[in-house]
């Protein structure tokens, strides 16, 4: 190579190396984030214990649910996708409690209690919503996120998570799977 071609290389290497590494960051940061049924650590196996105090100031323990199917949702008053899935849920806990469904909420990284009440006066929820200190059981279940949902069966077995905004066909999918018909 000479001498010129070699300083033409060198001038032109950083800005291709760079227009190369924010070409890969673009497409990373404008991928569709990841939703639907997913793969969960969890599945198959016993759903972590939790004991959290509701907003309304009562203990739910998820051990005194065993016996039923649970649906525990993961949620913030500031998630978009929480918004838009809230009407689902509350029209699940009101149409399924007969079928022995429980429905929790979990609200997390919240920064302030009082959003999460006006969340749930806003959409008129009225299965239990729970306070997670330190995002512990966020933790344990794996929740990187929100919306996340977790469909327990009457065993106490994690049987189907799903990640991003539910719509109706993945939670009908989700409910399926811990033996309940919806809608």
């Amino acid at each position: 190579m000479s001498g010129r071609a070699l300083a033409n290389w060198r001038r032109w290497l950083p800005p291709v190396v760079a227009a190369v590494l924010v070409t890969a960051l673009m497409a990373a940061l404008l991928r569709p984030g990841r939703s639907g049924l997913a793969g969960s650590p969890l599945l198959g196996k016993p759903a972590p214990a939790f004991t959290l105090r509701s907003l309304d100031g009562g203990d739910v323990q998820l051990a005194s649910l065993k016996g039923r199917p649970v649906v525990v949702n993961f949620w913030a008053s500031w998630c978009v996708p929480c918004r838009d899935e809230a009407p689902l849920l509350r029209s699940l806990s009101e149409t399924q409690s007969d079928q022995g469904l429980a429905v929790l909420g979990i609200s997390f990284q919240e920064p302030a209690l009082q959003n999460a009440r006006n969340f749930i006066r806003e959409y008129a929820l009225a299965y239990p919503s729970l306070i997670d200190p330190g995002a512990r059981t966020a933790i344990n279940y794996g929740v990187s996120g929100v919306p996340e949902t977790f469909f327990i069966d009457r065993q106490g077995v994690v049987r189907s998570a799903d990640r991003g905004g539910l719509t109706a066909a993945r939670l009908s999918e989700g409910l399926s799977r811990i033996g309940i018909k919806w809608p």
